[in-house]
C-alpha cells in the first residue's frame, strides 16, 4: 500500500525537493485512492491481504487468478476478470505472482500498450515478472502515469533510468523488512517443520512443488 500511495501521488518528486530546499517544486497535483480500480495480477495470501486494505480506501477491486476464488476469501465486492480484462480497465495494476519460467515477463510492451493511459504498475513480487526496459519505454512516453517498485529485473543492480525516473518509487525489496512480518515468518517456518515431522506434510506448500 505504501508504493500504491506513493505512486498514485508521485511522492519522490515532493520528497526530493524539499530535502533540496525547493519546498514542493514541480510536484503538481496527484490522484486519490478512492474510486480508482485496482487490478491484483495474483490473488494469493498477499494479493488477498491488499484487497482487504486497499478497500478501506474504497477502491473498487478486480483480480485474475488461474482460478476464480470462493467468496469467503475475497473482499465483499471483488470480482474476477480476465487477464485482458484486468489489462484494460483497472488504474493501477499490482503484481503479485511467483516467478517462474511461465510468468517471466508476464508484463511486457504488449501488456502496456492494452492498458489504460494514465495507469500505474506496483511490482512487489519478482523483478523478472516485468520486462523493464518496456516498462521505461511507457513511463518516459507518458503511457504510464507512475510506478511503485519493490523488486527489480537483475537486482540488486537497478536500471540507472529507473533511478532517474521522478515518477516511480523505489524501495530495495524490503516490503516484508518488518519485525512484525518476520516474526511470523519464523513462526510459519517453524510450524512447516513441526507438521512435516509429526505429519508427514507442510502446512502452506506451494502447488508447483506438491507431488501428482
Amino acid at each position: 500500500m505504501y508504493l500504491l500511495l506513493g505512486a498514485l501521488r508521485r511522492s519522490w518528486i515532493s520528497s526530493s525537493s524539499i530535502r533540496n530546499g525547493q519546498w514542493r517544486g514541480h510536484a503538481g497535483l496527484g490522484h486519490d485512492p478512492e474510486g480508482k480500480v485496482l487490478g491484483i495480477l495474483g490473488m494469493g495470501n498477499i494479493g488477498s491481504v491488499v484487497a482487504k486494505r486497499a478497500s478501506a480506501f474504497e477502491m473498487h477491486i478486480q483480480y485474475h487468478n488461474r482460478s476464480p476464488l470462493p467468496a469467503e476469501r475475497i473482499p465483499p465486492g471483488t470480482k474476477y476478470v480476465t487477464f485482458e480484462e484486468l489489462l484494460r480497465t483497472s488504474d493501477i495494476i499490482s503484481v503479485h505472482l511467483p516467478l517462474s519460467d511461465n510468468t517471466r515477463y508476464t508484463i511486457g510492451s504488449n501488456e502496456f500498450a492494452q492498458m489504460k493511459d494514465g495507469a500505474i504498475l506496483i511490482n512487489t513480487s519478482r523483478g523478472p515478472l516485468v520486462d523493464e526496459q518496456a516498462l521505461l519505454d511507457d513511463l518516459e512516453s507518458g503511457k504510464l502515469y507512475s510506478a511503485g517498485l519493490d523488486v527489480f529485473e537483475n537486482e540488486p543492480q537497478v536500471h540507472p533510468k529507473l533511478l532517474e525516473n521522478e515518477n516511480v518509487v523505489l524501495t530495495p525489496h524490503m516490503a516484508a523488512a518488518t519485525f512484525e512480518t518476520i516474526h511470523k515468518s519464523e513462526a510459519l517456518a517453524m510450524s512447516n517443520v513441526r507438521n512435516a515431522l509429526q505429519h508427514g506434510t507442510l502446512l502452506t506448500q506451494v502447488r508447483e512443488q506438491r507431488a501428482e
